[in-house]
């Protein structure tokens, strides 16, 4: 009998595995299935969208729930208070630029209180005065820490960095100062007259399944609660952050010479489809740009290449909101697509940047959202995308209000993308 049982519950824990197992990735575009994208501009109850008026009362207002409710969750932080300070500010680069290093304290209720959640946020400007006018600014969060953005020995370790395939707390080092500086250009920024703040995401929430314990969320989420399905998760938190960042910069605008009204976001990979997200659901930013973001991000899910929602969902269950787990067996009946997510961000320019080797993040389904959005914008009686209806050549920056391009080689952030980024800027700020 005892043979009979284990039998039965080995057979049964293979059927629970079987039924979890996640498809091979697909990286060959004749295996793309059929599918049929959600039109933007027609309502649930199938109106036709016919006007700027319409668009802004009614179908955005939709469309934004929608993603809610199935993507990224709704708002949960919306009781949390910040205090923000400015500890910090020295001229850097040998007179080119000034830095200014901030803590971001949130907390419940009047005042902080010692262990509230902290985060510290790292701005570089220019030196030089921009006649009258404030700088433009693009704020985006950093995988590793702000030390690591560059090797400017005064920026203050991070305090706690944490290790995202384990959940283990590791301690910032003096040598991994200016590692990632190749994905923070700032001689190039500052050259296009533009300043640059960024915060180390793991402060707001690390990235981890559990990370909920550690971030800003556990002044939300106490005594083991766990968010609801349509709960925002850890991508809804990282945008709220932004948000908050930008709070900073508006409080603070006189004394670091900065323009809240002309921020920038940008994201690379999963902070790419954060940078989408805060675009989406904060108007106050002015240009959204996103780099390799892929699943979740800028390319359609309905494609089902690279990494698919069924993956995603399996490797990175803490990012989206639980209702999202729904589709992974049934993408096609998910009420959005990532289009509707670049149209959500309309008529403010939208960048979405690929890489040629990044089969990963789906560069032709990224690509495609720029495409489908076009109609939105054109209601607004803006360019678009231009007019462009294929894949650029590589290393090509293509269209005008929505911008696109394809860089040579694999999944990263360089130069050569911050220079489309901060050209993009330029045009319309």
């Amino acid at each position: 009998m005892k043979h009979v049982l284990f039998l039965i519950c080995t057979l049964f824990s293979f059927v629970l595995f079987a039924a979890e197992t996640v498809a091979p990735p697909n990286d060959d575009e004749s295996k793309v299935p059929k599918f049929e994208l959600p039109d933007p501009l027609v309502m649930a109850d199938g109106r036709k969208v016919d006007s700027v008026k319409m668009w802004t009362e009614q179908r955005r207002p939709e469309l934004l729930k929608l993603f809610q409710e199935h993507v990224y969750g709704k708002p949960t932080l919306t009781e949390i208070n910040m205090k923000a300070e400015i500890f910090e500010t020295a001229p850097v680069f040998d007179g080119k630029g000034i830095r200014y290093q901030l803590q971001l304290v949130f907390f419940k209720g009047e005042q902080p209180l010692q262990n509230d959640p902290k985060v510290d946020f790292l701005i570089y400007t220019p030196a030089r005065k921009n006649g009258n006018k404030k700088f433009p600014i693009f704020l985006g969060l950093n995988f590793m820490g702000n030390h690591t953005i560059n090797a400017d020995p005064e920026i203050r370790l991070a305090q706690t960095i944490w290790n995202r395939s384990n959940g283990q707390q590791l301690p910032a080092k003096d040598e991994e100062r200016g590692k990632q500086s190749r994905r923070w250009q700032l001689e190039t920024i500052f050259a296009h007259g533009f300043a640059v703040g960024t915060a180390y995401y793991g402060d707001f929430e690390p990235d981890f399944n559990g990370g909920i314990k550690h971030g800003v969320r556990r002044l939300i989420y106490k005594n083991g609660e766990t968010p609801n399905p349509d709960d925002g998760n850890a991508i809804a938190t990282w945008a709220w952050g932004l948000g908050k960042m930008l709070d900073a910069v508006t409080e603070f605008q006189d004394k670091l010479n900065i323009d809240p009204k002309k921020a920038c976001l940008v994201g690379h990979s999963r902070l790419g489809k954060t940078s989408l997200w805060a675009g989406a659901i904060d108007e106050r930013f002015s240009v959204v740009v996103s780099n390799d973001s892929g699943c979740g991000g800028s390319a359609l899910s309905r494609r089902e290449f690279g990494e698919t929602v069924h993956r995603i969902n399996n490797s990175f269950p803490h990012w989206f909101c639980g209702n999202f787990k729904k589709y992974n067996r049934n993408v096609n009946a998910l009420p959005v697509d990532q289009h509707e997510l670049v149209a959500l961000i309309a008529p403010r320019p939208v960048y979405i940047a690929s890489a040629s080797e990044d089969l990963w993040a789906d560069p032709q389904g990224e690509f495609l959202s720029a495409f489908y959005a076009d109609p939105v914008y054109r209601l607004f009686e803006t360019d678009g995308f231009g007019g462009v209806t294929e894949m650029p050549p590589v290393n090509q920056s293509v269209g005008n209000r929505i911008g696109y391009h394809r860089r040579e080689g694999k999944h990263d952030i360089i130069e050569f993308d911050w220079i489309q980024f901060l050209k993009f800027a330029q045009k319309y700020l």
